[in-house]
């Protein structure tokens, strides 16, 4: 570490630190960094008091019970070896194990089990996250229909589990030992005082129990609303990914990660960004990064996170920009076979409210297709269950609500949606994409536009002539502004609750609204649009998208947006016309990438022409993949779209 410039970095600066086994190593680190340290632990391993798993999974393990074993730390490696030597005879526990594949999540158990004498079959890459263990498997061990015995720690890995679940696993779960407070909390105590009290500049964590430890303790003291208050002007850095996520979950800030999850890079990283970052805090009055959207920054350049200066949200801002941003509407559905492998095993209401599966599957897209920015995987109708809606997801038949509001008087079945606590899963998909793909893309969040939602409470389904919808729209107006009004303010919260959750843009589908002609548009849907718009939280853009009728674009631009999301039914190069100084973002016909690739080209490169270079386009399809759609076509668009660039003619 090149001391001279670190120290100047950390000069000055006290740095509250939370690390268990090598405290004095770090403190030295902070120290020859110029730094002032505040070294507490805030978790102590505590191996279980019966031993009757471990026993039994190596009983397993002998009758050929487990086809594969993953061991997630050193630590875990020897407290089975420990607890299973009294009981079953090593060696031969040893040999069996020896006999199935066996997985490693990084160099500690590694290390361990090679002191046993055992050579795992595979080691998991760094940074050695639940991620990087399923691409593992994904490459190297097919896994359906096999036991895969995973050893435990602290609290259950869900997203890790649900994974090898998804890809047909039976999860047999070893709990060797758990994290409890250490011995001494005294000096964990301090440190949470002293960031109470505002004397800490810096805040370095080294795992994710030390988080969830530090905020139980924080909550014993009752001082859980000061911490976190104090956390918006405090400089976090976070050892890797695994920690950042639970930072995220907790709604913590993350500034800061480094490279590679090791403690001497952790400090480095710190050091040489913490003044810019301390200094860049204190301008701003302590402003919070848990009310912004929550990302990793830039390891690199000016205090901007990664995501700012990307090709799409410079295209929200109207900034020029050598490449074109595209990203797609379904770009993780039914046309993926990872996809297709996930969704059979769940129902689609199911795989909604599993946010570990719901990051998983876009996190896949993203990675596979090569796009410009991640949607969020959900769905527009989940937010009507806590406002009283009975909505299932019927077997070849799609959405359907069992009790729809058909006439006025039942408009007040339509609760308010006073808090989106229960739709907490959306923002658990919200962090875990977040955190599970690259800090310069984009996350989008999104919702149904108060005209699409009010369509189905009152259809109860999908609808060829609205009729129902049309009916009380035109015959009891004050009834349809009371639910257009009741479903714009729970549309308005759902956004900002996702775009504190971690999303840097939103998009309001309003999918339906093209059954409407612009007079009742602007008189029955216009206002509610533009509440919702007008209600999210300033600075995020927003992506105002509809379908169906292109006379309601200029419409569209009047009831707001940062961006107006058009479809194929009208020229890009005349809807950005009649929409003005805007972003837009559009607009190829889903049903061209059924086409072959030099059809693809041809049709993207048309789009690209009408958008004649002015800074500000948004490429994507006019509505939803299909189906049937080859990934294969959807990957050549994803590639000629980048490699054609603005076209100027």
């Amino acid at each position: 570490m090149s001391s001279d410039s670190d120290r100047a970095d950390f000069a000055g600066l006290c740095v509250a630190a939370f690390e268990s086994r090598r405290a004095q190593e770090m403190t030295r680190l902070i120290e020859k960094s110029g730094g002032r340290p505040s070294v507490s632990a805030s978790m102590r391993e505590v191996p279980v008091t019966d031993a009757r798993d471990a026993i039994d999974f190596a009983h397993e393990l002998i009758s050929g019970q487990a086809d594969v074993v993953l061991f997630l730390t050193g630590v875990g490696v020897r407290q089975l070896v420990g607890q299973v030597e009294r009981h079953v005879d090593r060696t031969r526990f040893l040999n069996c194990l020896s006999d199935v594949t066996t997985i490693v999540r990084g160099p500690k158990p590694l290390a361990a089990l090679k002191e046993l004498g055992v050579e795992p079959s595979f080691r998991v890459p760094e940074p050695n996250t639940w991620r990087e263990v399923l691409q593992t498997i994904d490459e190297h061990v097919p896994i359906a229909n096999q036991v895969v015995a995973m050893q435990e720690y602290g609290l259950p890995n869900a997203s890790l589990i649900a994974g090898l679940e998804a890809r047909g696993a039976t999860v047999r779960r070893i709990k060797l030992y758990n994290y409890d407070f250490p011995d001494d909390i005294g000096p964990l105590e301090r440190n949470i005082r002293s960031l109470v009290d505002g004397r800490i500049d810096v805040a370095l964590f080294t795992s994710a129990h030390q988080v969830v430890n530090l905020l139980k303790l924080a909550e014993g003291l009752d001082v859980t609303d000061e911490l976190r208050q104090a956390f918006r002007g405090v400089v976090v850095a976070s050892i890797g990914p695994t920690t950042s996520e639970m930072l995220h979950e907790c709604q913590l800030p993350v500034d800061i990660e480094p490279e590679h999850a090791k403690m001497g890079q952790l400090v480095q990283a710190a050091a040489a960004r913490a003044r810019e970052l301390v200094a860049a805090k204190r301008r701003k009055g302590h402003a919070s990064s848990i009310s912004q959207p929550a990302a990793v920054t830039s390891r690199a350049g000016d205090n901007r996170p990664a995501w700012y200066d990307s090709a799409f949200m410079k295209a929200c801002r109207r900034e020029p920009c050598s490449k074109v941003p595209i990203w797609l509407m379904r770009q993780a559905g039914r046309y993926m076979p990872e996809y297709r492998e996930v969704r059979a095993k769940t129902t689609f209401l199911q795989l909604c409210k599993n946010p570990e599966l719901c990051a998983e599957v876009m996190i896949t897209a993203v990675k596979r297709l090569g796009v410009d920015a991640a949607i969020i995987f959900s769905d527009l109708l989940p937010i009507l269950e806590p406002m009283g809606m009975d909505l299932e997801f019927a077997h070849g038949e799609g959405p359907v609500i069992h009790n729809p509001v058909r006439e006025a008087d039942e408009v007040d079945r339509l609760l308010e949606l006073e808090s989106v606590e229960s739709l907490d899963f959306v923002m658990q998909t919200v962090r875990l994409t977040r955190a599970g793909i690259a800090d310069a893309i984009p996350v989008i969040g999104f919702a149904g536009a108060p005209f699409t939602l009010a369509s189905y409470t009152i259809e109860g389904g999908a609808s060829r002539s609205y009729l129902h919808t049309k009916t009380l729209m035109y015959r009891d107006e004050p009834a349809w502004n009371a639910l257009m009004g009741r479903l714009a303010r729970a549309v308005t919260r759902y956004l900002n609750a996702q775009i504190e959750a971690g999303a840097q843009a939103v998009q309001l589908f309003d999918s339906w609204v093209g059954c409407l002609g612009p007079d009742d548009y602007r008189r029955y849907v216009l206002p509610h649009t533009r509440s919702v718009i007008d209600g999210v939280v300033s600075g995020v853009p927003v992506i105002n998208f509809a379908t169906g009728n292109p006379a309601l674009v200029p419409l569209m631009a009047e009831a707001g947006g940062t961006v107006i999301g058009v479809d194929w039914r009208i020229r890009l190069d005349d809807a950005w016309q009649a929409i003005g100084d805007r972003a837009i973002q559009g607009n190829l016909d889903p049903l061209v990438l059924l086409a072959d690739r030099a059809e693809i080209v041809r049709r993207a490169r048309d789009v690209l022409r009408q958008a004649g270079g002015r800074p500000g386009h948004i490429f994507n399809l006019g509505h939803g993949i299909v189906p049937q759609t080859p990934v294969e076509n959807v990957i050549a668009l994803v590639e000629a779209v980048h490699e054609l660039g603005p076209q100027t003619s």
